[in-house]
């Protein structure tokens, strides 16, 4: 039996200093013997937050920049690019670029992955089966879920169907889509939602990845979420159509996904990058605007999506990073508005997938990390990076502050 005692410790929604206690691997409000022994880190009034949650990243394809040529940076190019890239995959290859950006996201105070592996007759399962080495190996710091989907399409690429539901009997977490690169996306939409039904599993779809507010598939989706009663259930990435919305427009499509309940995602740095390419001025950001939403009560999310690769070459896997730059791009500056970000990447990514026990009371998995901030505002502002962090009460990794040193 371990237990852990965190002194002087400060939360969100407790900001004087108190103590609080972990046991085997949970958050407890006192330990049943108080005699017992216990480990004991003094925080001296550091902030204690449970884990930061990425709800929609690629590990399989990551870090192959390398490998391609950007000329456009369009959308296209990187679809393309990545297709390429893809004939090289093999099993060593996915996981150890895999394991490179974990790595990265456990330093960053990552404890929950929702991951989307591409599946398609070309690279076949060969990413899935690196992808489920790795949540395997990883256990011990973050807990990866694995979204399996149809990167280029269902319908205009046989086998592809086949292949996903071999993933999911082999054990894949959630079903993703693509529709927009579909020779019928509805159709995808439609086949996905009663694959989703038939195995009792999550849905995750990037969807509406342009500037053109016509067509949006966002429609297709409510529909069939509204018709399958899979409420809380549906996730759509990207949908940068959204930005394009005046606040009316916006507003109704808003009040439609929170009565349904289907949750967004914005993934800001890959957005930011690929939208907008055909302007020469006055570029749009492009990103989808997350506030409206969330106020409307849509569950929404702030994720990563890709690094060092055509869709997105950058990236450090660092969440706080993409709350704020997304601050930036939205112009959030409130406290109010600062701390919504940063429930982005934790608090609402948790809801939003589904979590049970996350959180810091008792009761909720001791999955947390420890920063040196006064509020959840001064996180996202100054890019407070993670002391340390804990996966069920257990160190998994920890950095020394930089200081000054005089001469």
């Amino acid at each position: 039996m371990s237990r852990l005692i965190l002194k002087n410790a400060k939360t969100l929604d407790k900001l004087d200093e108190h103590d609080l206690y972990i046991e085997d691997g949970l958050f407890v409000e006192h330990f049943i013997h108080e005699d017992d022994l216990a480990e004991v880190i003094d925080l001296q009034g550091k902030l204690v937050l449970p884990g930061l949650i990425e709800t929609h990243i690629h590990l399989d394809k990551a870090c192959i920049l390398n490998r391609c040529q950007l000329k456009q940076g369009t959308l296209a190019e990187a679809i393309e690019q990545t297709s390429q890239a893809k004939a090289g995959f093999n099993f060593d290859d996915v996981y150890q670029r895999g394991a490179s950006v974990i790595e990265k996201a456990i330093k960053q105070g990552t404890t929950y992955m929702r991951t989307h592996v591409e599946i398609d007759p070309q690279v076949g399962l060969t990413s899935f089966e690196a992808i489920m080495q790795l949540k395997q190996d990883y256990a011990w710091a973050i807990t990866l879920e694995i979204c399996v989907f149809p990167q280029e399409g269902m319908f205009n690429n046989p086998g592809t169907e086949t292949l996903l539901l071999e993933a999911i009997e082999k054990g894949a977490d959630s079903l993703g889509g693509c529709p927009y690169t579909d020779s019928e996306p509805e159709r995808q939409i439609e086949r996905l939602f009663e694959m989703a039904q038939e195995y009792n599993l999550d849905l995750d779809f990037h969807l509406d990845f342009d500037l053109n507010p016509e067509k949006m598939l966002l429609n297709k989706v409510i529909e069939c979420t509204q018709h399958s009663g899979w409420h809380q259930r549906v996730t759509v990435g990207h949908v940068t159509k959204l930005s394009c919305l005046p606040l009316d427009k916006l507003d109704a499509i808003a009040e439609q996904l929170a009565e349904v309940g289907v949750n967004v995602t914005s993934l800001p740095s890959t957005d930011l990058f690929l939208m907008g390419r055909n302007f020469d001025y006055s570029k749009p950001r492009g990103v989808a605007p997350l506030l409206p939403l969330d106020i409307k009560g849509v569950l929404c999310s702030i994720s990563t999506n890709n690094l060092s690769n055509p869709f997105t070459p950058y990236g450090d896997a660092s969440l706080i990073r993409q709350a704020n730059l997304y601050a930036n791009i939205q112009q959030l500056a409130t406290a109010d508005e600062l701390a919504k970000c940063l429930s982005w990447v934790s608090k609402q990514s948790a809801k939003l997938l589904g979590l049970a026990q996350y959180g810091t009371e008792p009761g909720c998995y001791a999955d947390f990390i420890v920063i040196n901030a006064e509020s959840a505002s001064q996180i996202i502002a100054e890019l407070k990076a993670p002391l340390t962090g804990f996966k069920r009460g257990i160190k998994t990794f920890e950095r020394s502050e930089a200081r000054l040193v005089r001469s």
